[in-house]
C-alpha cells in the first residue's frame, strides 16, 4: 500500500515527503466540501518535488459540466501532476461517465493518470452511491479510482461502507487493472481493516497532522509513524488476519519440470493489480505451464490466493525466501 497525504501548500508537501509519504495530494480544504488548489500552488509543489516522486491533484466535487472539468484536468496534465482525481456528488451515473470520458480524452499525450472518485457518504446528499465506483471507472476507462468521504462530523469511511464490501470493490478494481484508493477521515486505529482490504493507496490528512486534526498542519513525525505502522502490516510483522498458507503438493510441484513449462513472474515493483494482470495474461496465453510468482508484499499474497481460488487455479506451494519475499507456485 502507498501512503497518500493530503496537503494544502508547499510546506506541508515537504513535511509529508520527509515523513515518508509516497504521494502528496494537493487540494483545498476551504473550498466548498473539498475543492482544488490554485494552479500556482500545484506548480510550486510539482516544481519542488523530484519527478520520480508522486504529486497528485484533487479537483474535489466537480460541476456537472464536461468541458469545464476537462479543462481543469488538462491543466493538471500541463502541470505534470502524477494523477488527477475527479469527484462526483449529485451527478447522474451516465453524466459522470460522460464527464470522465472527456477528461480521459483531455489527458491524451500526458503521463497524468485519471482517477474517478465517489464519496461513501453521498447518500446523505442525495448523491451517486459509491457502489457504482468500479463500474463507473471501468466505463470511462479511468486509470484508477478513489472512495473518500465529505462529512466532517467525526464519521469516517467505515461508518458508511463495511469492510467486506470495500474488500470486494478493491479486488474487483485490481482484477480490472485499475489502481484502488481509500480515504475518508482514516485513523491509525483503522490500519488493520485497511490492511485486510489492501487498497493500492491509503489517503490520510488528520491522522498525520501536528494536532491530530485536519485543520492543523501536516507534520513529518506523524507521517513517519503512520508510514511505519503501514509497513509493519505489509511485511507481516503485525498480522491482520489468519494466514492463508496453502498446503504444498510435492508430486505436482516436482512434476512441473516434466511435461509442463515453468514460468516466473516477478512482482517486484508492481502493484497488486499489475501482478494479477500479469498472471491473467500469462494463463490466457499458456494455460499449461506452472507459474512461480514473486510477491514482495505479504498483503498482496493474500489477494493472489483469493484470485487463484476464484479462478479455479491451484496454489501448490507458498514459501518465503531469505529476503522475506514470498514465492508462490500456481498450477492453472
Amino acid at each position: 500500500m502507498l501512503l497518500m497525504v493530503s496537503v494544502q501548500n508547499l510546506n506541508e508537501a515537504i513535511e509529508a515527503l520527509h515523513g515518508g509519504a509516497d504521494i502528496v495530494d494537493v487540494k483545498n480544504l476551504q473550498e466548498a466540501l473539498v475543492g482544488s488548489a490554485h494552479p500556482l500552488t500545484v506548480k510550486a509543489v510539482r516544481d519542488s518535488i523530484p519527478m520520480d516522486r508522486h504529486a497528485s491533484v484533487t479537483l474535489g466535487v466537480v460541476p456537472n459540466q464536461a468541458g469545464t472539468v476537462a479543462m481543469a484536468v488538462y491543466t493538471a496534465g500541463i502541470l505534470d501532476a502524477t494523477s488527477v482525481k475527479v469527484g462526483f456528488m449529485q451527478t447522474e451515473y451516465n453524466q459522470a461517465v460522460e464527464i470522465l470520458s472527456e477528461c480521459k480524452e483531455a489527458l491524451n499525450g500526458f503521463d497524468t493518470k485519471l482517477i474517478g472518485s465517489l464519496f461513501a457518504d453521498n447518500p446523505l446528499y442525495d448523491g451517486l452511491d459509491a457502489s457504482h465506483m468500479v463500474d463507473l471507472a471501468e466505463a470511462s476507462k479511468c486509470d484508477g479510482w478513489l472512495i473518500d468521504t465529505l462529512t466532517k462530523d467525526g464519521r469516517n469511511l467505515f461508518d458508511f461502507i463495511p469492510e467486506p464490501e470495500l474488500r470486494d470493490m478493491v479486488l474487483s478494481g485490481k482484477k480490472s487493472g485499475m489502481s484502488t484508493a481509500l480515504s475518508g477521515h482514516l485513523k491509525m486505529s483503522d490500519l488493520d481493516e485497511l490492511a485486510r482490504i489492501n487498497p493500492d493507496i491509503v489517503g490520510v490528512r488528520g491522522a498525520v497532522c501536528q494536532k491530530g486534526d485536519r485543520d492543523s498542519a501536516v507534520h513529518r513525525d506523524a507521517v513517519a509513524e503512520f508510514t511505519r505502522q503501514l509497513r509493519l502490516r505489509e511485511t507481516g510483522q503485525i498480522s491482520v488476519r489468519e494466514a492463508r498458507i496453502m498446503a504444498g503438493n510435492s508430486a505436482d510441484a516436482n512434476g512441473a519440470n516434466g511435461s509442463n513449462g515453468w514460468i516466473v513472474i516477478d512482482g517486484t515493483g508492481k502493484t497488486c493489480a499489475g501482478i494479477l494482470a500479469a498472471l491473467t495474461a500469462q494463463i490466457e496465453q499458456d494455460s499449461e505451464s506452472f507459474i512461480e510468482v514473486i510477491i514482495p508484499d505479504v498483503l498482496n499474497t493474500y489477494d493472489v490466493v483469493v484470485w487463484a481460488e476464484e479462478s479455479s487455479h491451484s496454489v501448490l506451494t507458498q514459501r518465503k525466501d531469505e529476503t522475506g519475499t514470498t514465492r508462490m507456485l500456481i498450477k492453472p
